[in-house]
């Protein structure tokens, strides 16, 4: 297993802790969290069940048969209900012992009443037994943020820890290609995003060309209906979410631009975005340094391989189609610089996180993001593409990103230098700039001479 060594860490000390625990752990499909467990209970006293999409009779018998034979090793029948599963779980544990519930929402939505019957064996029982470590796992983050942790919900405030699974970054999705060139890997996480289930549909022993002709574009493969399939399972309408989607994957960033182009109602895609947000698939981005109450607040897309999929193959597949996949994945490659902006910024974000989590920046950062507006000084609009503000404001990082096949010019330099001009409150300046392909000597030079940081694609993989 690839990374997670935090989480993993995290878990072995819930397990190690001498009380009762109970960890409700969520994450978006895909994002291997059923992975994790397995890795987790490779070496402990687990009961792992993994619920499934059918009646609340068959979750219940199932899961009767799995401690029965746990416990007692030997089954029965099944109890009569899930107040009697949880007494019998308090007998007969009598060490330290995990108890996984892998899909909990397949259980509660078809049995709510299940939540209030867990309430109510963790207080009157599982509270004062030290040797149960109860685990609610869950795909639908709404759902478990909202009905099992939300202030309605008879089990708010019984969990003694939560944990959300997120997508790997950069550096981790790195390790799934280990003959890539570096450039290779960074494209590669441009198109896939973080999500391991996405990450091994690639195989670094095929060009890139190959793996997107062979993974996504070609009809049958498993990435090629991966979004539609992933939406339909979750949402009753997904062809309004598709739209929506696709609209923010080709530019169309604000409210009244999604709705023109897909001719739905302001009102009904402010509502669908909500639940976009939820799913983590798409965040409302604004200038770094301003309100939240800001007009200036846009939607993006937060993954990768989303955003790769809706901006090609969902908007050009009748193309592709006739086109062929193996042309049409040369075609993708030979303009993909244009496509990676975005995605190297997102990079190049995660390495900087990364570098103040070390230490390794002039200052702790406060606020971070992307700025963007008016820039008095120039008398026009501008932006940056990773801004960092230190506590008092009056301290700031300024990033600029290139993912292309040429070297930085000078006018990107001056350009950077003229966006720091729209922060006259920031007095203490840093420089950062990270190009895949180099720098033009008049940028080095004045780099030197300004104090500057030139990184290059390599320095992101390094320690």
């Amino acid at each position: 297993m690839f990374g997670r060594i935090n989480e993993l860490d995290y878990l072995n000390s819930l397990y190690s802790s001498d009380r009762f625990e109970f960890l409700v752990m969520y994450g978006r499909r895909r994002v291997g969290k059923t992975t994790l467990l397995q890795e987790f209970a490779k070496d402990k006293e687990v009961i792992f069940y993994p619920a499934q999409e059918k009646n609340d009779s068959l979750n219940l018998s199932d899961f009767s048969r799995m401690i029965q034979l746990k416990l007692d090793g030997m089954f029965i029948s099944p109890f009569e209900g899930w107040k009697e599963a949880f007494e019998y779980i308090d007998r007969k544990v009598s060490r330290r012992m995990a108890i996984i519930i892998d899909e909990f929402p397949f259980i509660a939505e078809e049995n709510p009443t299940v939540k209030s019957i867990l309430q109510h064996a963790i207080d009157h029982m599982w509270k004062n037994n030290k040797n149960i470590f109860l685990i609610l796992c869950g795909s639908s983050v709404s759902f478990m943020e909202t009905d099992v942790m939300g202030r309605k919900s008879p089990l708010h405030d019984r969990q003694t820890s939560a944990l959300e699974i997120r997508p790997f970054d950069y550096l981790d999705s790195s390790l799934f290609y280990p003959r890539y060139t570096n450039v290779e890997k960074i494209i590669a996480y441009g198109i896939l995003g973080g999500v391991p289930r996405y990450l091994e549909a690639f195989d670094d022993s095929l060009t890139l060309e190959q793996n997107i002709a062979s993974k996504i574009i070609r009809r049958g493969a498993y990435l090629n209906e991966e979004p539609t399939n992933l939406l339909k399972a979750e949402l009753r309408d997904p062809n309004v979410y598709n739209s929506i989607l696709s609209a923010i994957a080709n530019g169309r960033n604000k409210v009244q631009e999604i709705s023109d182009y897909i001719h739905e109602e302001n009102t009904k895609v402010s509502k669908y975005l909500v639940v976009l947000q939820t799913m983590r698939l798409v965040e409302k981005s604004i200038p770094c340094g301003e309100s939240t109450s800001t007009r200036k607040g846009i939607y993006r897309l937060t993954d990768n391989f989303f955003r790769f999929w809706f901006r090609y193959e969902f908007t050009n597949n009748v193309y592709y189609e006739m086109l062929g996949a193996d042309k049409a994945s040369v075609e993708i490659v030979d303009s993909i610089s244009d496509y990676m902006g975005d995605a190297f910024e997102g990079v190049c974000m995660e390495y900087m996180i990364r570098k103040g989590k070390e230490g390794k920046l002039p200052f702790v950062p406060y606020k971070i993001g992307k700025w963007w507006g008016n820039n008095p000084y120039i008398k026009a609009q501008d932006d940056v593409d990773i801004l960092m503000i230190d506590r008092s404001g009056k301290k700031g990082i300024f990033v600029e990103c290139k993912f292309t096949s040429d070297k930085m010019p000078h006018k990107e330099y001056e350009d950077l230098k003229n966006a720091m001009e729209a922060f006259p409150e920031i007095r203490e300046r840093y420089m950062y700039f990270i190009s895949k392909s180099g720098y033009d000597q008049s940028v080095i030079r004045h780099a030197k001479e300004d104090g500057a940081i030139l990184l290059n694609l390599d320095d992101l993989f390094k320690d």
